[in-house]
C-alpha cells in the first residue's frame, strides 16, 4: 500500500511578486488562504505555474514554510525537479527540513531521456528521500513523454513514488496507466479541460492552474466526479470550459497572472522571460472573468 493517496483537486500555486519584483509572501499566504476556504485538497507550491525556475532557493524555501503554515493540514506537495540527478537529490535535501508532504518531480527536461533513463532517474530520486514521490510527465515542456509501461514499472517497483500527474495530453496512454495502476497509486490529470475524461475512467484527481482563480468550482467538479455524480460534473465543466481554454491561450502562468490581477487577489508581475499579457489576452481574460462570475469564499 502506498503511503500517501492523492485525490480530488491540488492547486498548482501562482508565486504573487510586489511591483518591485520581489516576492510577496504576505500575498501567498492570503492565496493559500482561499484555497483552503475553498475546500481544496491538496496544494501543489513551485511547479511550473509558481515560476519556480525564476526563484532563488531562499525564496523557494520562503513560499514552501509560507505553504505549510497557511496548509491547515492539507498535503504540500512542493515542485523540487531539474534536469540532473544530483541537482534534483540537492534541491529535495534544500527543502525537506521544511515539512513537504511529498514531492513533485519532473521528467527530466532537454536531455530527452530513454524510458529507460527516466526509470533509473526516477528510482534513484526516490531512493534519496523518504519522502513519496508525484511523477510529473508534460512532454510538451520537456520534450521527452514517460511512456504508460515506464510510469506502471516504476508505480510498482517503487514504493514511495504515489502518484503520477499526467499532462501528456494522451488519452490512450493514461488510460492504460489507470486501468493497471497498483492499489494506492493516484493518477492526477495535468490538464484542467481533462479532469472530466480521466477522473471519469478512473483517475483520482486533478493538479489544477483554473482553481487559482475559480478554486470552489474546482473543487466541486472534483469532488462531483470522486462521488459519480455525472450531471453535476458536466453542468460544471462546460461552464469551466473556456476558463480552461484562455488560461492557456499565452504561457502558463502569464493568463493566470492576468486573471488573478484582474480578480484583485495579485500583481499581474512576472519574472523574465515571462511579461504580462497582451492586450488581447487582458480582453478575454475579462470577458472570461464576468461570464464565468467565480464564486468568492
Amino acid at each position: 500500500m502506498k503511503a500517501l493517496t492523492l485525490k480530488g483537486c491540488g492547486t498548482a500555486l501562482l508565486t504573487p511578486f510586489k511591483k518591485d519584483g520581489s516576492v510577496d509572501f504576505e500575498c501567498f499566504g492570503a492565496t493559500v488562504d482561499r484555497q483552503i476556504a475553498a475546500g481544496i485538497h491538496f496544494l501543489v507550491p513551485l511547479g511550473t505555474t509558481g515560476e519556480t525556475p525564476c526563484l532563488s532557493l531562499q525564496e523557494r524555501i520562503g513560499i514552501l514554510k509560507v505553504a505549510k503554515e497557511h496548509s491547515k493540514g492539507r498535503p504540500v506537495i512542493v515542485g523540487g525537479g531539474t534536469n540532473s540527478l544530483d541537482a534534483t537529490i540537492e534541491s529535495m535535501k534544500q527543502l525537506e527540513p521544511y515539512g513537504p508532504d511529498a514531492f513533485l518531480i519532473v521528467v527530466p527536461y532537454y536531455n530527452k531521456p530513454t524510458q529507460e533513463g527516466q526509470y533509473r532517474y526516477f528510482k534513484a530520486v526516490a531512493a534519496a528521500t523518504e519522502k513519496p514521490i508525484v511523477i510529473y510527465n508534460v512532454p510538451s515542456r520537456t520534450g521527452a513523454n514517460m511512456e504508460a509501461a515506464t510510469t506502471l514499472r516504476l508505480a510498482r517497483d517503487v514504493e514511495n513514488i504515489v502518484a503520477v500527474k499526467e499532462a501528456s495530453g494522451r488519452y490512450a496512454q493514461i488510460s492504460a496507466i489507470i486501468k493497471d495502476a497498483p492499489e494506492g497509486f493516484s493518477v492526477l490529470s495535468g490538464n484542467d479541460d481533462e479532469t472530466l475524461s480521466l477522473m471519469a475512467t478512473g483517475a483520482k484527481g486533478i493538479v489544477s492552474v483554473a482553481s487559482n482563480v475559480a478554486p470552489v468550482e474546482m473543487v466541486q467538479l472534483a469532488e462531483a466526479l470522486l462521488a459519480d455524480d455525472m450531471p453535476k460534473a458536466r453542468a460544471l465543466h462546460h461552464r469551466l470550459s473556456p476558463l480552461f481554454k484562455n488560461l492557456f491561450i499565452e504561457s502558463n502562468p502569464i493568463p493566470g497572472k492576468a486573471a488573478m490581477a484582474r480578480l484583485a487577489l495579485m500583481e499581474n508581475v512576472l519574472r523574465l522571460p515571462l511579461v504580462p499579457a497582451s492586450e488581447k489576452t487582458e480582453e478575454i481574460i475579462r470577458q472570461t472573468l464576468d461570464e464565468l462570475k467565480p464564486q468568492t469564499v
